[in-house]
C-alpha cells in the first residue's frame, strides 16, 4: 500500500544576495543545485546550511510588533506559507516545485551578534524559527510553487 505525499504549503518568495550578512533581494526564480544550494547566492556551498527558509507566519510576528519587514529581510533564501518549518524534524525531506528535493539539516541558529531587527524590536525570529536544508535533487523554484512533504 502506498500513500500520497502530504501537501504542506507553498513558496511565497525566493531571495538571494551576493554576500553574507545582508538582507536578500527577491527574484522571480532560483535554481537549486545538488549539494550546493541556490545558484548565485552567497550562502551556497558544500555544507549543511546550503539554503535557509523562514515562514511568512514568523515574519508576521515581527510585523505585528510594528516593524516594516518583508520576505528576504531576515536573509532567508525561501519564504514559505502554510507549513510550520521549525517543527519539522531534522532529516525531513520535502519537494519544492516540480523537481527540487531538500532535507532539513538544522532548526534555528545561534545569533552571535544581534541583527538590526533584534535591536529595533527586541526579538528576531530567524534564530528560533528559521531552518536550513541541503539540496538532494535540483530544480528551478519560484513563488507560488507547492511544498510537499515526502
Amino acid at each position: 500500500m502506498t500513500t500520497e505525499p502530504e501537501d504542506a504549503g507553498r513558496i511565497v518568495a525566493v531571495s538571494i544576495s551576493d554576500r553574507k550578512g545582508i538582507k536578500k533581494w527577491n527574484v522571480d526564480a532560483v535554481t537549486l543545485m545538488v549539494e550546493h544550494g541556490l545558484e548565485n547566492d552567497a550562502h551556497a556551498g558544500n555544507w549543511h546550511r546550503q539554503v535557509s527558509l523562514l515562514g511568512m507566519e514568523s515574519i508576521r510576528k515581527i510585523q505585528a510588533k510594528g516593524l516594516d519587514v518583508a520576505a528576504g529581510d531576515f536573509a532567508e533564501n525561501i519564504t514559505t506559507e502554510g507549513i510550520c518549518l521549525y517543527k519539522l524534524p531534522v532529516g525531513t525531506r520535502f519537494r519544492m516545485g516540480d523537481s527540487a528535493v531538500v532535507e532539513v539539516t538544522q532548526i534555528g541558529k545561534t545569533c552571535h551578534h544581534h541583527c538590526a531587527i533584534y535591536h529595533q524590536v527586541g526579538d528576531c525570529v530567524m534564530p528560533k524559527e528559521g531552518i536550513f536544508v541541503r539540496v538532494l535533487e535540483g530544480g528551478v523554484i519560484r513563488p507560488g510553487d507547492r511544498i510537499t512533504l515526502i
